[in-house]
């Protein structure tokens, strides 16, 4: 799907949804990875993961601009848009929109380095970086911590 499609989607599901036209830009963001899309309240623009393009997540695509559409117009009217208010609450549960972008296996899971112990309790303490085994102790029994492993 290209932008032109992509605008053309957001078009209908503005009108069909919102009873409302979408009268600005919708562009495709190639680097979101946690996100499925976003309003720019400054020039009014939405932006949608290039990930959720493909026709398998096109169920996903139409709640995430149903959720950009929502902050779209509740902005425009004066009303509360952000996720916290009311009327945002209401109209997206209203038109069906998702309220969280689902994880289609884009974010990286972390690699750690370090495995540190405490010494007392047995909690693992998993860090990148080293730590001063001499500094710090555990927060949850203020006991030693010792490095268990190195990760290459």
């Amino acid at each position: 799907m290209n932008e032109n499609e992509l605008q053309n989607l957001v078009e209908e599901i503005s009108l069909k949804y919102f009873d409302r036209p979408f009268k600005h830009r919708v562009k495709i963001n190639r680097r979101m990875t946690t996100t499925g899309g976003r309003y720019h309240l400054d020039d009014y623009h939405l932006e949608i993961n290039a990930h959720f393009l493909v026709p398998q997540y096109h169920d996903y695509l139409v709640g995430i601009i149903k959720h950009e559409l929502t902050h779209y117009h509740l902005h425009l009217l004066g009303l509360g848009y952000r996720h916290r208010d009311r009327n945002f609450k209401i109209l997206l549960k209203k038109v069906g929109g998702s309220r969280y972008a689902p994880d289609i296996g884009l974010r990286k899971k972390k690699k750690y380095r370090y495995l540190y112990f405490c010494e007392n309790c047995g909690l693992r303490y998993p860090r990148m970086r080293r730590i001063n085994t001499q500094k710090y102790r555990c927060g949850k029994c203020r006991g030693h911590l010792r490095l268990a492993q190195t990760f290459a």
